[in-house]
């Protein structure tokens, strides 16, 4: 799964439409704008549709606000 729309942010909190790089399938969900989630969590969501996760070539998208910075 990858991010394709981040629909609103409240700080790191965030709400966004994801979608599958292999069927196309899109869910909306809710995600948190850190390094950690961007590089490890994005790219290990399995779709519920095909059950593949992100393929080798995902680039994960960069943080609002850096790592460490109090929002």
């Amino acid at each position: 799964m990858k991010i394709k729309t981040i629909k609103t942010q409240n700080r790191r909190d965030f709400m966004a439409i994801y979608e599958c790089e292999h069927c196309g399938y899109l869910t909306e969900q809710r995600g948190y704008d850190d390094t950690y989630f961007h590089t490890e969590v994005v790219p290990a969501m399995k779709c519920p549709t095909c059950g593949k996760t992100a393929p080798d070539t995902y680039r994960p998208l960069a943080t609002k606000y850096a790592d460490g910075e109090i929002v």
